[in-house]
């Protein structure tokens, strides 16, 4: 085999080596992506349980029970499909595994032949006399150094060769250990998949009984809405008032700013000065009838809005959204229908609201059925806190980014629940607070 024939034929190799390593790499990262999901999916699922556990049953709860429970049927579903995906991904794997070890089988097998056959090519130079004389026997100098360079290469590609042939043999072999192991792998997760099959049916057995319970007592259910309606109609109105309040004082303090400004500019006028440059920090509406804001409140604004789906949950440790944004249609319950102006999320007991971003108190009050609710203004938007025992803050102080704002109410007589409402707008604008944070 001529010396340009044998490097060919080495670069071929391995890029085609660098091809299949490649491709197998990809597969065994998306498995690696989905093992990964399917573990956050089971910490969803044993922190809902944990909920669950320490949620005790009662009327009051009942439909943040259903919650949970329907919550954990959906998460389990989830794990039930991811754990499909991985299996179906390392069939794939071991697909090119088993087309990459086929390649390597025969990658050896005509190394071993072409080795032979330069092994039966060398026969004709058994010994140093021989290959003297294959020297000497050329027709000029020339001649001999090129034959001397041609033999040592030869040789040394015959080592190249052999090494070459020692290494796929190693090849191939790790390639049957990575086979078997994914093999396994693929045994571990069909396990795992009839077990969650299993724990599937039983929270669905349970879901089922809490709908049926459920149902026996539609009537009472209604009129608990009904009065956790007005509750939350009650909080949505000292809301809206204290944004109007707040509106009112600063277009009021706009109003000021203007006339002193504008005294200022005559009076320089009328002494023949210079006119005073406009004030930029007087306040501005960025809407019409919205919240004027100064220029460091604009640019909290602005920092609030860039942080859009990155913001912190006002809660820390373990809880679930129980209660979501909006008017809410109940998939088990047809009768039930409810509307709520922001999230509510359930949380252990003794655990505390947070500030989700940096901002200052505007009010703190208290509404039947919210017990303590704390504004915090962020420029032109807000948050609301509802629902706490014990408040931390008071009005007009500065808070920071995950500040403790007060302790989350835990309704003992009713279940032990512990769940915090949560609102967020922009100026008198309702927002869906899922849309602004991140976990």
């Amino acid at each position: 085999m001529a010396r340009s024939e044998c490097m060919r034929y080495a670069w071929i190799v391995i890029i085609s080596l660098f091809a299949a390593v490649t491709v197998s790499g990809q597969k065994s990262a998306k498995v690696r992506e989905l093992e990964n999901q399917r573990k956050v999916a089971l910490a969803e699922i044993e922190m809902t349980n944990q909920l669950l556990a320490e949620t005790k049953k009662s009327a009051q709860n009942s439909l943040t029970r259903l919650s949970l429970l329907s919550q954990q049927v959906l998460q389990r579903k989830k794990v039930i499909s991811l754990l499909n995906q991985e299996i179906s991904s390392i069939d794939k794997d071991m697909v090119e595994l088993r087309k990459e070890l086929v390649a390597l089988q025969g990658k050896l097998g005509n190394k071993r032949e072409n080795y032979g056959k330069s092994i039966q090519n060398i026969q004709r130079w058994n010994t140093s006399q021989d290959k003297l004389l294959f020297i000497l026997s050329a027709d000029n100098f020339s001649q001999s150094l090129r034959r001397m360079r041609y033999l040592r290469e030869y040789a040394n590609w015959q080592k190249q060769q052999a090494n070459e042939i020692m290494e796929k043999q190693r090849e191939i072999g790790g390639k049957r250990k990575e086979l078997e192991k994914t093999r396994a792998e693929k045994q571990t997760l069909l396990k795992s998949r009839e077990e969650e099959n299993l724990n599937l049916q039983t929270e669905e057995a349970t879901q089922r009984k809490e709908v049926e319970e459920l149902n026996k007592r539609q009537k009472q259910l209604q009129a608990d809405l009904k009065k956790k309606q007005r509750q939350a109609d009650a909080l949505s109105r000292q809301i809206e008032k204290q944004i109007a309040e707040e509106v009112a004082r600063a277009e009021a303090e706009t109003r000021a700013a203007r006339e002193r400004e504008q005294s200022e500019r005559e009076k320089a006028l009328a002494a023949g000065k210079k006119t005073p440059e406009p004030n930029a920090d007087i306040r501005q509406a960025a809407v019409k009838g919205g919240y004027a804001m100064n220029r460091e409140e604009r640019k909290l604004s602005d920092d609030f809005v860039k942080n859009k789906g990155r913001l912190p949950y006002p809660v820390a440790g373990q809880f679930s959204v129980v209660s979501f944004f909006g008017v809410q249609k109940h998939p088990e319950l047809k009768y039930v229908e409810t509307e709520n102006n922001g999230i509510d999320i359930q949380t252990t007991a003794g655990s505390e609201a947070r500030s989700i971003f940096n901002g200052v108190v505007t009010v703190v009050f208290a509404v039947a059925g919210y017990n303590n609710s704390v504004i915090v203004r962020h420029g032109n938007y807000l948050t609301v806190y509802s629902n706490l025992i014990e408040v931390y803050v008071k009005k007009d102080e500065k808070v920071v980014t995950n500040q403790p704002l007060g302790k989350i109410y835990t309704d003992v007589e009713n279940g032990n629940t512990t769940i915090l409402h949560f609102e967020l707008r922009k100026e008198r604008d309702k927002q869906n607070p899922l849309s602004w944070l991140s976990r």
